[in-house]
């Protein structure tokens, strides 16, 4: 299997949380995901079919790190990014004030 069809994923949306997103295998499907994952994340929402290789840039995740991820559990969970202290806490402060 060459690597340019080894890596050919789906990537699905979380409808719980938009910035959360879940990368498979385009031939395993969402088969080896596990359920527990399966509850929390909701029904997955499919974006795009993508093929990842050497060299192709991502917006949050490095691609080595999604294909080491794919290779040994059969999909890579893209968390939303962390919210900033700073303004979380502004948030509060003024949440208070109305």
């Amino acid at each position: 299997m060459t690597d340019a069809i080894k890596y050919l994923c789906d990537i699905y949306r979380s409808p719980k949380d938009g910035d959360m997103y879940l990368y498979v295998l385009k031939s395993d499907g969402l088969s080896r995901v596990p359920e527990a994952l399966t509850a929390r994340f909701g029904q997955p929402k499919h974006v795009m079919t993508l093929l990842l290789r050497e060299g192709r840039k991502l917006a949050r995740v490095d691609v080595e790190k999604v294909k080491a991820a794919l290779d040994s559990q059969g999909f890579y969970l893209q968390l939303p990014p962390p919210k900033d202290d700073y303004m979380t806490d502004i948030n509060k402060h003024n949440s208070k004030l109305m």
